[in-house]
């Protein structure tokens, strides 16, 4: 009960001008409209507003929060209690986050902290969407610095989503199988783990950039049983791991099968900070039932994966033989990785790593007609203004200048698929999911490689 009056209690002050605006000098502007008022199932915090969180914050079953352009949520890097807990911003009714371009929603820490010795640190939780949250947007929205670990305390080890002293925490979970989740037009980044970790509910992952996202290990985005999924037109540069993992691990007669779609992404430097074979741009397992075409991969360290390929339909080994992972571009710029595991791969080039004899390359079935880059043919995309030789592989600085259009004449605008066959349209895209009364739609499928053409 305390976590819920906190919530309404907060949302008073916010329309009562008692929380400091974005600039210090001032105070929010109390909210006269009585519809922006505190009613009951519904919280707005209003435009151009900072809330602190020192403690857990909580949005209760049977609420849904909005929260407006401009709004900064600033968590505490110090944790909760005797044992510093991450500060955990959970999720069990519903969260709208609506900012705009000009004015995104921000969950941050105190710029002091923001440096880039904390980026991939975990200075805080993340943003947990239990089993009771039905609705979650989020638009226009920066999430970062998040990751941290996962402890006996934390909200999401007490409910049985993350097990403590195990686990650290994705910038956004998801829970609910019956869940709509629509993240669109964001930033994920600087987080210790994984950008978006989906354990259930129908989702629309759409027109996000996602970049420096894991430490050791971790993707952008993972998908486990339970959920379904169109990922598209989204930029990954150097994830930890894999741009895009996708397995059916937890299916059960609760859970169903994972079904993705994933088209129109552009992944890059993917896989160099991560030792072993396991990652590289995208890794499939576990029976999902995952679509994965016209995506452009660049500069990564592997091909797509498909773990146990010769056991396929296997919820424990295989991936689902009805699968199709192909009409994909994997481009590779002339740069030697300054990380190589020698007694693993010894994968320097991204070239020589989509070439490797992995064994977890189902070669003439997994990316048959895709477009792969030799030693002597990068297959540059002609990016508007990204250098494929330049950038080090291992790198997850992100230049805000970089522009991955493509210039006229680029190879990924031809050759991709561009057919009709009902399998590989998105899940999404015609009915769409309801968030908040308003129906947010899937991107439809484009007949080039990556997320975005000329």
């Amino acid at each position: 009960m305390r976590t819920k009056h906190f919530l309404f209690a907060t949302a008073a002050m916010l329309s009562m001008g008692f929380l400091a605006a974005c600039d210090d000098e001032e105070t929010t502007t109390p909210v006269e409209n009585p519809d922006q008022q505190p009613t009951e199932g519904v919280v707005v915090w209003p435009a151009d507003t900072v809330v602190n969180l020192t403690n857990h914050y909580t949005v209760p079953e049977g609420t849904t929060l909005v929260i407006e352009e401009g709004v900064q949520i600033i968590a505490s890097t110090d944790g909760v209690g005797a044992n510093a807990v991450p500060v955990e911003f959970t999720v069990n009714g519903n969260l709208i986050c609506q900012g705009t371009e000009e004015k995104p929603v921000l969950f941050s820490i105190d710029p002091s902290m923001r440096t880039e010795e904390n980026q991939l640190k975990g200075m805080w939780g993340g943003i947990v969407a239990t089993e009771t949250c039905e609705e979650m947007l989020i638009d226009h929205t920066i999430i970062e610095y998040t990751g941290g670990g996962v402890t006996i305390g934390s909200p999401a080890a007490t409910a049985g989503i993350y097990t403590a002293d195990d686990d650290a925490y994705p910038q956004i979970t998801t829970y609910n199988k019956d869940g709509r989740y629509v993240i669109t037009n964001s930033v994920l980044r600087y987080g210790w783990s994984d950008g978006i970790y989906m354990m259930g509910g129908n989702g629309i992952i759409a027109n996000n950039t996602f970049y420096a996202n894991g430490f050791d290990g971790a993707e952008a985005v993972n998908v486990k049983a339970g959920c379904k999924v169109d990922v598209a037109q989204n930029v990954m540069f150097s994830p930890n791991t894999n741009g895009l993992k996708l397995s059916s691990s937890g299916q059960s007669e609760v859970r169903g099968q994972a079904l993705v779609q994933a088209y129109n992404n552009t992944i890059i430097n993917a896989g160099w900070r991560r030792d072993g074979e396991k990652g590289g741009c995208i890794y499939v397992e576990k029976n999902v039932l995952a679509n994965v075409f016209n995506n452009l991969i660049v500069n990564c360290k592997f091909r797509a994966m498909t773990p146990s390929y010769t056991i396929p339909n296997n919820p424990e080994e295989g991936y689902d033989s009805n699968s199709v992972i192909d009409y994909n571009y994997y481009a590779s710029g002339s740069q030697r990785s300054d990380i190589v595991f020698e007694d693993e791969s010894g994968v320097a080039f991204a070239w020589e790593g989509y070439n490797y004899q992995h064994e977890d390359y189902n070669q003439g079935v997994v990316d048959a007609h895709s477009v792969i880059a030799t030693d002597t043919d990068s297959k540059d995309p002609l990016f508007v203004n990204f250098d494929i030789d330049a950038v080090p592989l291992t790198s997850y600085a992100f230049d805000e200048a970089w522009d991955f259009h493509v210039q006229s004449g680029s190879p990924v605008l031809s050759g991709a698929y561009s057919g009709s066959d009902a399998a590989m349209m998105p899940y999404f895209q015609s009915s769409g999911l309801v968030i908040n009364g308003q129906t947010y739609k899937s991107p439809a499928v484009e007949a080039r490689y990556g997320a975005f053409g000329e």
